[in-house]
């Protein structure tokens, strides 16, 4: 541990963050994908509302690479004060710990949990080109040609590739995985038809199925999303071991106040739970989740468990 003196610096950084009023200067949300995914689109929501609430600037930065990795270990080793968060999904705190046996980070122990922000249905969306109207008969397609359809996610270890993954160990079927940066590329791809399925979300989906370019087979949530109400569930659809969302949560580095923490959450709750927000996050396909920094710790333990019992099921091995 470094020292000033017989004083760790952590302690100095405490010390300093809570001698003056909160934030003081800009603070970084990075986020560890590419652009024009959902993380990122609310992250640049809430960071836009937190700069009034804050009268300081919120910039959201982007840094994406292996698999979160590259920006979990970016955040981990920052000081702990407040002014640099995360928000990610499962990728950077319990995926990338279950399937890596090594990281430049100590897993969900390198960070301080603050909120869950939001979670989101997943899509099951494929390319309008492939012969199929709902997802009973994408399988059916699928089965009938192994290793010839391919699907995309944004990384290797991913929510998405996971629960895509879990699908195929479910119904038997064959598609080849291709990761990807983000979602924005993906998507690219997917319209392309050099992919031809991929879970992602309503916000980042809806426009291309509005314009007959992609079509949505199931929503993994237990209800159906209001922003594509035709759309059945994977229930409905005959596969209901299968129901996931995508969440959205906003963590610190490891060692940061609890008075900044504190501080972290009551705004960003505050946030989250504005009319304007929930306006903006409905129109994203979004729900918000708020939650005590000790709740969302418990959150993060509880899908770690329930994820680890997806990855041994699926037989994927850690790396």
């Amino acid at each position: 541990m470094r020292k000033i003196g017989s004083v760790p610096i952590f302690l100095l950084w405490a010390t300093l963050a809570l001698a003056q009023p909160f934030p003081s200067k800009p603070v970084k949300i990075v986020v560890p994908t590419t652009p024009g995914g959902a993380t990122d689109a609310i992250s640049r929501a809430i960071g836009a509302r937190l700069s009034e609430l804050w009268s300081q600037p919120v910039v959201v930065e982007n840094k994406p690479g292996a698999t979160q990795i590259i920006g979990g270990e970016y955040v981990a080793k920052s000081p702990p004060d407040g002014y640099t968060l995360m928000v990610s999904d499962a990728a950077t705190f319990i995926m990338n710990p279950i399937l890596h046996k090594t990281l430049p980070y100590d897993g969900l122990r390198a960070f301080t949990p603050i909120t869950l922000l939001v979670r989101f249905p997943w899509v099951v969306a494929i390319n309008s080109a492939i012969p199929a109207n709902n997802f009973q008969e994408f399988v059916a397609y699928a089965r009938a040609n192994p290793g010839k359809l391919a699907y995309g996610s944004f990384g290797s270890g991913s929510s998405g590739h996971i629960s895509v993954d879990y699908m195929k160990k479910l119904l038997g079927i064959d598609i080849i995985h291709v990761p990807y940066k983000g979602a924005g590329p993906a998507v690219t791809d997917l319209l392309a038809g050099q992919i031809q399925m991929m879970f992602d979300t309503p916000v980042v989906m809806l426009p291309h199925i509005e314009a007959g370019r992609m079509r949505a087979l199931a929503i993994t949530s237990p209800m159906r999303s209001p922003q594509l109400p035709d759309v059945p569930t994977m229930n409905e659809s005959g596969l209901p071991r299968l129901e996931a969302t995508l969440w959205s949560g906003l963590l610190a580095p490891a060692g940061t106040p609890a008075g900044v923490i504190a501080r972290l959450n009551a705004a960003f709750n505050e946030g989250m739970n504005s009319p304007e927000m929930k306006a903006s996050l409905a129109k994203l396909g979004a729900e918000p989740r708020a939650l005590s920094p000790d709740a969302f710790a418990r959150f993060l333990a509880a899908e770690t468990q329930r994820w680890a019992a997806v990855v041994a099921e699926a037989g994927i091995k850690p790396e």
